[in-house]
């Protein structure tokens, strides 16, 4: 009779037997969080990815009204459209992989997402280091692209995108030349027959500066022109030119850029931040996801 009354006092079940399982419902909840936070801000790059693509396809198919819209010429047109296209399929197929990794709980998709994303963040890192260290240099190649751009202008004119690309620099930097409008002078396609004027790119030509509308009745700005294709010359042989001794910007595009980079340059280390942290923050969730799955499934197994 004396271990009957002694066997209600000893116990073999835990004193709390709800305190694992609130435990485990809690660090549940916690990953349930982060995997739809992963979904959402991944579902918002793949919407955001699929815009930029549809963007370049259709500046691809409808170049006329996208030309009298921006006023850029066809050729790098072209170009920005392919590289929208293809930054936006790039975008949607990595966001893609987050979406489905965190939805679906699958740690191969999750470990390729983190893979990439630290590719993309080292590349990044990478360029940066390169272009501080080799500023000099890189300076030096720009300057000889765009100096074998002048020499060789309107020399092949079924190959004008590089070209149309400098002058499109020029109306918009409001600048003549990398160096000053000298540049120009020894151009063999500017060179006139009848005189001895020295001419240069209706992209130098300052409207702003000259009240002379005979001169400026004559430019027909094909590559700026709001008026689109209409107002492109008939032959591709056909320069806009003007004088040297015109009302042309007297700044070259070198000191020009300089003073971009330098009015911008908190926004660009701003952009870079914000992306570098961005890329940090989604392989900080992924391959916290992916590393507590196994103890999700070994607990559901147990249990």
């Amino acid at each position: 009779m004396e271990t009957w009354e002694e066997l209600p006092n000893v116990s073999l079940v835990p004193t709390n037997p709800k305190a694992p399982q609130a435990k485990m419902s809690a660090q549940d909840s916690c990953l349930s969080l982060i995997k739809y936070l992963l979904f959402v801000f991944n579902l918002f790059f793949f919407v955001l990815g699929s815009l930029i693509f549809c963007f370049g396809i259709w500046i691809l198919i409808d170049k006329t009204s996208f030309v009298s819209f921006v006023g850029l010429s066809f050729m790098p047109l072209q170009i920005w459209s392919k590289a929208l296209a293809i930054s936006g399929i790039l975008t949607m197929g990595l966001a893609l992989l987050g979406c489905v990794g965190a939805l679906k709980e699958l740690r191969c998709l999750l470990g390729l997402y983190f893979g990439i994303l630290l590719l993309l963040f080292a590349m990044q890192i990478t360029l940066g280091i390169l272009i501080s260290t080799q500023r000099t240099r890189l300076e030096r190649r720009v300057k000889d692209i765009v100096m074998e751009t002048i020499q060789r202008y309107h020399a092949h004119p079924e190959e004008s995108a590089a070209e149309e690309s400098w002058d499109y620099v020029q109306f918009q930097l409001r600048c003549c030349g990398w160096n000053s409008p000298q540049d120009w002078l020894s151009i063999p396609s500017l060179s006139s027959n009848e005189s001895e004027m020295h001419r240069v790119p209706c992209s130098c030509y300052n409207s702003s500066a000259s009240n002379d509308s005979a001169i400026f009745e004559k430019l027909s700005f094909p590559q700026f022109s709001r008026l689109g294709p209409l107002a492109r010359p008939r032959h591709s042989t056909d320069l806009c030119l003007v004088p040297a001794n015109s009302a042309i910007y007297s700044e070259g595009c070198a000191r020009s850029i300089q003073k971009w980079l330098h009015n911008n340059l908190i926004s660009i280390v701003g952009i870079c931040l914000g992306v570098g942290l961005l890329e940090l923050s989604f392989m900080t969730l992924s391959i916290f996801l992916c590393r507590n799955l196994d103890q999700v499934y070994d607990r559901l197994a147990r249990h």
